[in-house]
């Protein structure tokens, strides 16, 4: 079925189905990291690792918890989470063994967080994640791409700039590097939100519960602090394998997430960097931005709340 050694690693199974509708064998992830990892692997270095696996027989899954398994060279990282109320053992994906490793294991998906080991309250980055309303898919990407420029004209009345990468969904994030604290960022994140959805209330919401949002484009800003976000270059577990692509902001309506995939995304990265290019070096945060966001719920904490109030509500008319 496919076997060879590559870096001290074996790899095992190469020519299998990657995972149902992927039109993809498990060589061909292979091989896309291995060609993109001197871009790749800087993106991931010393950020605890979550990955999403495609074993053979069995429902994908999000991996956080590094396998016992796991060769010792696999370097890793304790960070207590606060959803399990338990400590983890992430990996850290620092070489390119590491990463052919995992792809040996059918990690597909790659989730980072905004802070690296050792700097726990230094964000490197803001994230704004836009997510449109379900339908066509070219459509809602359009949605998505409309909802991007209102986060880019709040941030340059915020005085900051970002960058922007396709999602490998059907949605955009918009990266904004800082030097700030963690709730700082936080804090910014969800005025920034705010002040984009304001731009046009009728095509964005910051609304976190799905029914609340009356087919608007939601713009979240809940990847904060520990949360995670996909990397960029990262595969999806999607039909055709998308990949989550840099993109500059001028060519954003001339692109389709359908246009990165497993296949294709390699030999624009082999040559440069993208992400990196159009990344802006860190800037600091205006503090009228950081006091507007300290007055705004935390949108999951306000949403659970809520939750259970409609909860009680539904009860109470029973």
């Amino acid at each position: 079925m496919g076997g060879e050694v590559r870096d001290g690693v074996a790899l095992t199974n190469l020519d299998q189905p990657l995972f149902d509708g992927a039109d993809a064998t498990k060589r061909d992830l292979v091989d896309y990291l291995d060609a993109i990892g001197e871009r790749f692997v800087p993106h991931l270095a010393d950020r605890p690792l979550s990955v999403i696996r495609a074993l053979r027989g069995q429902q994908p899954f999000m991996q956080k918890n590094l396998p016992k398994y796991a060769p010792p060279w696999v370097r890793k990282a304790r960070l207590w989470a606060e959803a399990s109320r338990r400590e983890v053992s992430y990996a850290l994906c620092n070489d390119r063994r590491t990463l052919l490793w995992f792809a040996n294991q059918r990690a597909v998906e790659y989730h980072i967080p905004l802070i690296r080991v050792g700097r726990w309250d230094e964000p490197t980055h803001l994230v704004l994640d836009i997510d449109p309303p379900s339908g066509d898919s070219a459509e809602s990407f359009a949605l998505a791409v409309r909802a991007a420029r209102l986060v880019r004209q709040a941030l340059a009345e915020s005085g900051l700039s970002g960058a922007v990468k396709t999602s490998g969904s059907k949605g955009v994030h918009v990266f904004v590097p800082v030097r700030a604290t963690m709730e700082e960022a936080a804090a910014a994140t969800r005025a920034l939100a705010a002040r984009a959805a304001r731009l046009d209330p009728a095509l964005a919401t910051t609304a976190f519960i799905r029914e609340d949002r009356a087919g608007k484009v939601f713009i979240d800003s809940t990847r904060a602090g520990t949360a995670t976000v996909i990397a960029a270059y990262s595969p999806r577990l999607r039909p055709g394998v998308p990949v989550s692509f840099p993109v500059a902001w001028d060519d954003l309506d001339d692109v389709a997430p359908g246009d990165f995939t497993l296949r294709t995304a390699a030999s624009p990265v082999v040559e440069r960097d993208p992400w990196t290019v159009l990344m802006p070096a860190p800037q600091p945060l205006d503090a009228d931005l950081v006091e507007e966001g300290r007055a705004i719920p935390v949108a999951r904490v306000q949403a659970m709340h809520e939750g259970k109030r409609r909860a009680r509500a539904r009860r109470a008319e029973q």
